[in-house]
């Protein structure tokens, strides 16, 4: 019996969601974004845009060339939460879960005394499904179930048939069961770690499982190595002990609305205090600030990193962070910084070098005080009625446009009773305010990144074609259009030169 964990994974979770509650969505393919933008990237694709090539990460206009008949809709995070409590509900009537969820589509189940033979765990995942299926949530939503020795082969597993598949992997299958993989279908194998297994001469799966383990300490420069031989062998290495938090920060893609200097202005106050609020929640103090802009069209980064004592009211960072983009607010304002030609396209704050709260002497300060006392005052008002009911009122704009939204972190589902942004609520008349955006912690920001600079490269590698004569341009969902760029548009893909 070597069988100890089952591994749900839905399918296509949110773009699956989507076609859940709405009828007309179902068979068609669908894209799920953050914003509707046609600059933004595909943070979720149904299994009939997948087919297309449209998958995460996919920049919204690549997804309309590829599938002219996808429909690109809004991420509706706090109904993407609640359905999420409903299948744990019903996957938890058929086995507990072992833990908490790994992410908000992933559970892990540990498989116990008889569960551990084939024919009881199969008939576990059957249930599942088949429960799934009685309460109506399938077959809109659908799971795929991996079943195997360790919670890393079981993953594995339900990747390999994905769409509402079953697939068990028993011990005396290893590691032949693997060999069929590609290196990067292996959990943990992302494009960095698969070009140095290649550098290591290993470009197979097969190569990888026959690999040494202290070949595989040398590639990834640590016990790391270890554990992955490991997992590949069914052995379930010890848990990670979690680590003293070393800083706390947010980032964001700026709304088209929201990419003027006010609108910049806005969301980097509210990132901040979102920031401020964690690091308290984290029982630290913050010792520097950094800041970071990023523009349009330039290569060229506004960033700004600051040092003080520690500090953890949110009005003192506040009003560091205010003067330390003061120039560029001023820029702005003189034309120095031409906001329409080069308008901010993202910002990123982070609260660094941080130390326990413990470690710290009171202030003797009467400003201070003042400050930590207001502090305590909105931590407790919003605790209580939901967040930002009180704000500050230089982040009034970013809240009206429901701009950086908590988020959903790879292990942790948010409360929405204690997490959503309801201080909107009451400034605008649309109910979607009040709905958590769905943006995965760091994930975006990379695809982001990875989509702009790939489009630089395309067009910088590629010669510009000649001049055509005006041709019928076909529009995108949401009446967007593909527009083609010519020699007189400024501010194109890798121009470089001054901010100012």
């Amino acid at each position: 019996m070597t069988l100890r964990c089952l591994f749900v994974d839905f399918n296509s979770y949110f773009a699956s969601v989507e076609q859940f509650d709405h009828e007309a969505l179902r068979g068609r393919p669908v894209g799920v974004v953050p914003v509707m933008a046609a600059t933004t990237c595909c943070i979720a694709a149904s299994r009939e845009a997948k087919l297309h090539g449209v998958k995460t990460g996919t920049p919204v206009h690549e997804a309309l060339e590829r599938c002219p008949d996808i429909t690109i809709v809004q991420a509706r995070p706090a109904r993407y939460v609640e359905l999420h409590h409903q299948l744990i509900a019903a996957i938890q009537d058929c086995i507990p879960i072992d833990g908490k969820p790994l992410s908000i589509d992933e559970v892990a189940c540990r498989l116990i005394g008889r569960e551990r033979q084939r024919d009881n765990a199969v008939a576990i995942a059957h249930k599942i499904k088949q429960t799934l299926i009685d309460r109506g949530l399938s077959p809109a939503i659908r799971c795929s179930i991996g079943i195997a020795p360790n919670t890393f082969l079981a993953k594995t597993a339900s990747d390999i048939e994905k769409v509402d598949g079953l697939t068990v992997v028993e011990l005396a299958d290893l590691p032949t069961a693997l060999h069929g993989m590609g290196l990067q279908d292996l959990c943990g194998v992302g494009p960095s770690m698969l070009q140095r297994l290649i550098d290591a001469g290993i470009e197979t799966v097969e190569q990888l499982t026959a690999a040494p383990r202290e070949h595989l300490r040398a590639i990834w420069g640590g016990i790391e190595g270890e554990r992955f031989w490991a997992q590949l062998r069914g052995i379930e290495p010890p848990s990670r002990q979690r680590k003293a938090v070393a800083s706390v920060g947010h980032s964001h893609v700026l709304d088209p609305q929201l990419r003027s200097a006010a609108g910049m202005r806005s969301v980097l106050f509210k990132l901040l205090a979102k920031a401020a609020m964690r690091l308290r929640m984290e029982q630290c103090k913050a010792r520097g600030l950094s800041i970071h802009i990023r523009f349009v069209g330039k290569e060229q980064r506004f960033s700004r990193d600051l040092s003080f004592a520690p500090l953890d009211d949110t009005p003192t960072l506040l009003q560091l962070m205010a003067e330390a983009i003061e120039p560029l607010m001023r820029a702005a304002g003189n034309g120095r910084w031409k906001v329409k030609r080069y308008p901010p396209l993202s910002v990123a704050v982070s609260l660094i070098d941080l130390q326990p709260c413990a470690a710290d002497t009171a202030s003797l300060f009467p400003e201070r005080q003042r400050n930590q006392a207001l502090t305590r005052v909105l931590d407790q008002v919003n605790q209580r009625y939901g967040n930002n009911r009180l704000y500050f009122g230089a982040m009034q704009d970013a809240l009206v446009h429901g701009a950086a939204p908590m988020r959903i972190p790879f292990q942790h589902i948010p409360d929405e009773a204690s997490e959503a942004d309801l201080g909107a609520a009451t400034l605008v008349a649309d109910p979607s305010m009040d709905e958590l955006w769905l943006q995965r912690e760091r994930q975006f920001k990379a695809m982001a990144e990875t989509a702009h600079r790939q489009a630089r490269e395309r067009s910088a590698g590629s010669p510009k074609p000649a001049p055509a004569a005006p041709a019928h341009q076909p529009s995108g969902v949401g009446g967007w259009v593909r527009k083609r760029r010519t020699s007189d548009d400024e501010g194109g893909v890798g121009t470089t030169g001054s901010l100012f």
